[in-house]
């Protein structure tokens, strides 16, 4: 059993959170690995820019007021916001937006669909917002909207991706992204961990679309699985697109676990496929079927907590980048150079370190639920 511990302390006690990793066949010392996931960041941007730590992000007082005497408005223009990840996002922007004295005037929900996004921005340009901070549902098929706002002087801070065109410093202040490789790498060792010295058979349900952060977390959890962990077999692979990615997810794992009866565990792209997956298992009665994901939802943690199918996952840290983004807008109505590529670590979580990572991910206590599943 892996000691409980404090994950906002040192990659020592990060590090315990990987020690049943060690009989890995192919990783010389998986615990390190884990914990340096902690200390830096795998990912690289958009068009491959180096990360910047969202530590080094820095605004005077003397700046603050000059941001806060400009009375500048928000939008906050997301791809979906039915999450618990897009929530924490939208409640880190909102704090930090206030610490700066900046009105948040829409926040806007595309539900996946970029001609929603593009009518949405061109809804919110008619207010003639200072600051877009946004997720493109799809970078192509929205690129157009966002060119059109930043060349009527709108400061666009981006999540995750850009749309094609777009030069950061330029047409964008940055882009804040969560260290999606790194949380798949994450995934795929907490996988490794979860089916022990045997290994087995597992299936891969991605994200069949253009996205540049989720199609990392593929590359991520595929290479490490495929280089580090010999005793483990990909199987069966299945992209779902959406926009019912709970429901896409369920249909992808009952076929998989009907073409592989004996799979021994199932990795899901993010926590709402991984609902899903949770979903599909239980009908098919594979109460040992180890599923890792990314994303710290709270059904996830719910079944992690009960000791269920959710054996670790890798988080991001929406409100840190939420306060991120905020800052760098600040940057923007400034004028105050700018990192193009802003970047969180990841953070693994099993269910020995789930309560403090909550406290991590969303600076807030964890749900009456998920203590009330703890066993």
């Amino acid at each position: 059993m892996i000691a409980r511990r404090n994950i906002l302390g040192s990659a020592a006690a990060a590090a315990a959170l990987a020690l049943t990793l060690s009989a890995a066949p192919a990783v010389a010392d998986p615990s390190a690995a884990l914990a340096a996931l902690q200390e830096t960041v795998l990912s690289k941007g958009p068009s491959g820019e180096e990360p910047s730590p969202a530590t080094d992000l820095k605004l005077s007082a003397a700046e603050i007021d000059q941001i806060k005497a400009m009375n500048a408005t928000a939008a906050i223009v997301m791809h979906y916001a039915g999450n618990d990840w897009s929530r924490a996002q939208i409640e880190g922007l909102k704090f930090q937006f206030g610490e700066l004295g900046i009105e948040v005037i829409a926040v806007t929900d595309a539900g996946f669909k970029p001609e929603k996004q593009v009518a949405d921005i061109e809804t919110i340009m008619a207010r003639k917002p200072d600051i877009i901070v946004s997720v493109p549902t799809d970078p192509s098929a929205t690129a157009a909207a966002y060119m059109a706002a930043a060349a009527a002087g709108v400061k666009i801070v981006f999540m995750e991706n850009t749309p094609p065109g777009m030069t950061a410093g330029v047409d964008y202040v940055s882009v804040v992204s969560a260290d999606n490789y790194g949380n798949g790498v994450a995934a795929a060792h907490l996988m490794a961990a979860a089916l022990g010295e045997d290994g087995g058979q597992i299936g891969l349900v991605f994200h069949a679309a253009d996205f540049f952060v989720t199609r990392q977390r593929y590359d991520a959890f595929k290479t490490t699985i495929t280089e580090d962990y010999p005793n483990i077999e990909i199987v069966a692979e299945q992209g779902i697109g959406g926009p019912d990615f709970s429901g896409d997810g369920e249909k992808a794992a009952s076929a998989m676990l009907i073409s592989h009866y004996d799979l021994d565990g199932i990795w899901a792209v993010w926590d709402v496929p991984a609902e899903g997956v949770i979903s599909a298992a239980r009908v098919a009665g594979r109460d040992d079927l180890v599923i890792t994901t990314i994303d710290l939802g709270e059904n996830v943690a719910i079944n992690m907590a009960q000791g269920g199918f959710i054996k670790g996952l890798g988080a991001q840290r929406p409100f840190d980048q939420g306060i991120a983004e905020a800052m760098l807008a600040g940057y923007g109505l400034l004028g105050k150079e700018a990192p193009a590529f802003v970047a969180l670590p990841a953070l693994p979580v099993n269910k020995d370190n789930l309560l403090e990572a909550w406290e991590t991910v969303y600076r807030a206590a964890p749900t009456q639920n998920i203590l009330d599943s703890m066993d």
